[in-house]
């Protein structure tokens, strides 16, 4: 099994990629941005601002600069590669010793599943800390979400493994306002899945080769790239495990009513969004702008080369 690590950072090598870059069974790409220190990764696969216009140019354009979403290039770049399993992560999320020793996808296992009288389950919500709910989560279900879970037991082959984070958990800007918490989640917890839409992001995720087309970080959406993606993919059929923390993220600095800005699309959107996924996936391109959508397309053709692999 081919394993890539795929990651974007306007940094010098953090603690974490230096760990990340010396793991044997995986494979670390890193995507430049204009505002990277380049000299500092010559010893790194790293991807430069200036390769990535020259190989991929209009999506490079649509996408744009300075941005998260750059990522979307290593997804490629993985894929042509020959990854069967892409882990997308974030460079402040230093890795346990553990991290990436037990990679579910394409493995058939019974696991707990939640379901829900909403449309949409929160994973915080059956932790330990479950006061917290993860970025993403429709706020306007926020009241009753410990209230409306019922768990079953069920045989699935995940496409995609959502690993969780201690230290700094991956909340809204409202939840952290309002807590700014610590988390040190309890393992027995995991693994688990939902039978409903449940928010994952991409800084500690593994996806499958079949589900890499169709998950892409849509730009000009703020903080709700990777999280859109998420309920995109679940609509598309595609099943999400959720397994125990195997990173501790030392959160890079931000500016929480920035953050709070790039969520409000979110707050005010993401309640449409999942109930029109339900009637067709594709019905996202309503609630995003049109390069956004455009951009999409571009990636995806990226993916109809025939390579021996499905």
């Amino acid at each position: 099994m081919k394993k890539i690590i795929i990651t974007t950072t306007i940094n010098p090598p953090t603690e974490a990629l230096k760990k990340f870059k010396e793991m044997k069974e995986w494979e670390l790409i890193v995507i430049g941005d204009k505002k990277t220190p380049h000299a500092l990764y010559k010893d790194y696969d790293y991807i430069s601002p200036k390769e990535q216009e020259k190989k991929y140019p209009e999506l490079s354009k649509l996408i744009g600069w300075n941005c998260i979403q750059r990522r979307n290039i290593g997804f490629i770049e993985a894929y042509k590669r020959g990854a069967d399993v892409v882990a997308t992560i974030d460079d402040d999320n230093i890795p346990h010793e553990d991290w990436g020793k037990d990679v579910r996808i394409g493995r058939k296992t019974l696991y707990t599943e939640y379901t829900s009288d909403d449309i949409c389950f929160d994973p915080l919500s059956v932790t330990n800390h479950f006061k917290y709910w993860h970025r993403g989560f429709p706020i306007q279900l926020l009241h009753n979400r410990n209230l409306k879970t019922s768990l079953r037991f069920q045989k699935i082959s995940p496409d995609i493994q959502a690993n969780f984070w201690n230290g700094s958990p991956d909340i809204d800007a409202i939840c952290r306002m309002e807590h700014n918490p610590n988390c040190n989640f309890l393992p027995n917890k995991f693994p688990f899945t939902s039978f409903v839409f449940s928010p994952f992001n991409s800084q500690n995720t593994m996806i499958s080769r079949k589900a890499l087309k169709d998950y892409f970080m849509f730009p000009h959406i703020g903080r709700m790239d990777d999280i859109w993606a998420s309920y995109y993919l679940e609509a598309k059929g595609y099943r999400v495990v959720y397994d125990k923390a195997t990173v501790i993220q030392k959160r890079n600095e931000h500016n929480l009513t920035k953050d709070f800005k790039d969520e409000i699309i979110g707050y005010e959107n993401t309640m449409d969004l999942l109930k029109e996924l339900t009637k067709n996936p594709d019905n996202i391109k309503n609630f995003i702008p049109e390069d956004s959508w455009k951009a999409f397309q571009v990636y995806q053709k990226y993916f109809e080369v025939k390579d021996g692999k499905k």
